[in-house]
């Protein structure tokens, strides 16, 4: 039997908690723990804060799927026609094109991670998130521009859908 080696470029990294870029989008605080660059583009992964309420329009991402992986608390995680109810330790995979979103329908925060494969899409969070850092207070849901939202998610192959 022969032995296969492989050799990376590659390092192995560790991100401490709460030391990710982080941005808030519609109430909603969102930490980037790995772009592409750190994993040769094949994947994003980011931590999302969802407070009572929160979660963002349903929409889609034409280039990436997106696995849901709830950490804490519960979630209504919609996708395509289905809805499911989401507490810790569920994982929810949608494929690239589905229409898709969240919801925290609790009187608690919720926690999940995001992954994106490909990675890349975590540059639209932060182009259109507002940056949070320490001591500047939480902004108001309403300060999310849907408009620039939807304008800087086309640029990234994300549509949002349309209201009926």
């Amino acid at each position: 039997m022969e032995l296969i080696t492989m050799h990376s470029s590659e390092k192995a990294f560790h991100i401490s908690s709460g030391n990710g870029e982080s941005v808030w989008m519609n109430g909603d605080l969102y930490s980037v723990l790995i772009g592409p660059c750190a994993a040769q583009g094949q994947l994003s992964i980011l931590e999302a804060t969802i407070p009572p309420g929160g979660g963002p329009p349903r929409h889609n991402h034409l280039n990436e799927d997106e696995i849901f992986y709830v950490t804490h608390g519960q979630l209504d995680i919609s996708a395509g026609d289905d809805t499911f109810v989401a507490q810790a330790g569920s994982l929810i995979f949608v494929p690239r094109g589905m229409m898709h979103g969240f919801r925290n329908n609790t009187k608690d925060f919720a926690k999940q991670l995001l992954i994106f494969t490909p990675g890349g899409f975590e540059r639209f969070f932060l182009e259109v998130g507002l940056t949070a850092s320490a001591g500047r207070p939480i902004p108001e849901v309403s300060s999310t521009n849907q408009e620039v939202a939807r304008l800087i998610g086309a640029k990234y192959g994300s549509y949002q859908e349309e209201k009926i």
